[in-house]
C-alpha cells in the first residue's frame, strides 16, 4: 500500500518543478520616442461631425471626407493632423504629404478649420485665427478673400498650406498681417519644391503663379459639382 505521506511529497515536488518552468510575461514592448513616425505628436483628433459643425449646405458637407495626415514640423519631429477635403481628391492629398514628408517639407499645423481654437469671441473667424496659427486647412464653407463668391474652399475644391511663409499678397493687402515671402525659409513653396510639382502633377494649380495676386499658400483643383 502506497504511503500517503509520501505520494503528497511526490505530488507537491513535481507540481513545484512544474511551476518553476512557467515562463514570465513578456517585458511590454518598448516604447517609442514622441514625435516619432510610430509616435507621432497628435495635432488634431476629431470626429467628422464636429469637423464638419460650422454651417455649410448638406449637398456641400455630404462629399467632403476628414482624413488623418502625418508630416514633418518645424520642431524636426513627426506630427499627426487631420484634413477635410473633398472626397474624390483624398488620393492627390495623400500623395503630396507622402512626398512632404519624405523631403521633410515641414508643416506647421494641419487642423480642421471648425475646431474649437478657431472659433473666438463667439463668431467665425477661422480663416483669420487659422492664418495666424500658421494651421494647414482645406474645406471651409466661406466666400474668397476680399469678395462675396464662394471660395473653392466651400467646395474642399482647394487647401493652404504654412500662410505664414506662403502668404496671400494683393497690392498692399498681406495675409496674415506682417508675413514675408521669402524662398529661403524652410516651408516656403518655390517653383523647385517637391512638393508643389506634385501638386501641378496631379492636375492642381498654385496660387503663387496667378497674375492679378499672389495666393502662395494657396493649391486648387477643381471638379464637377
Amino acid at each position: 500500500m502506497v504511503n500517503k505521506y509520501a505520494f503528497f511529497l511526490l505530488f507537491l515536488t513535481i507540481a513545484l518543478s512544474g511551476c518553476a518552468t512557467i515562463k514570465k510575461p513578456t517585458a511590454a514592448r518598448e516604447q517609442f520616442p514622441n514625435g516619432s513616425l510610430q509616435n507621432p505628436i497628435v495635432d488634431s483628433n476629431i470626429k467628422l461631425a464636429e469637423a464638419l459643425k460650422k454651417y455649410a449646405p448638406p449637398e456641400f458637407k455630404k462629399r467632403q471626407k476628414l482624413i488623418n495626415v502625418i508630416y514633418y514640423s518645424f520642431d524636426g519631429k513627426i506630427h499627426k493632423g487631420q484634413l477635410v477635403i473633398d472626397e474624390r481628391l483624398v488620393a492627390d492629398i495623400q500623395e503630396v504629404f507622402r512626398v512632404a514628408l519624405e523631403n521633410k517639407f515641414p508643416i506647421n499645423s494641419v487642423i480642421p478649420i471648425s475646431h474649437d481654437r478657431f472659433f473666438k469671441d463667439g463668431k467665425w473667424n477661422e480663416d483669420e485665427q487659422s492664418m495666424l496659427s500658421n494651421n494647414t486647412s482645406a474645406f471651409n464653407y466661406r466666400a474668397v478673400t476680399g469678395g462675396k463668391n464662394l471660395s473653392k474652399h466651400a467646395y474642399g475644391f482647394a487647401i493652404d498650406i504654412n500662410p505664414v511663409q506662403n502668404p496671400y499678397i494683393r497690392g498692399k493687402i498681406v495675409l496674415p498681417p506682417y508675413a514675408v515671402y521669402d524662398t529661403h525659409k524652410p516651408g516656403t513653396f518655390t517653383p523647385d519644391s517637391p512638393v508643389l510639382k506634385t501638386f501641378i502633377r496631379l492636375g492642381w494649380a498654385w496660387g503663387g503663379n496667378w497674375e492679378s495676386l499672389k495666393d502662395y499658400q494657396h493649391f486648387q483643383k477643381i471638379l464637377p459639382q
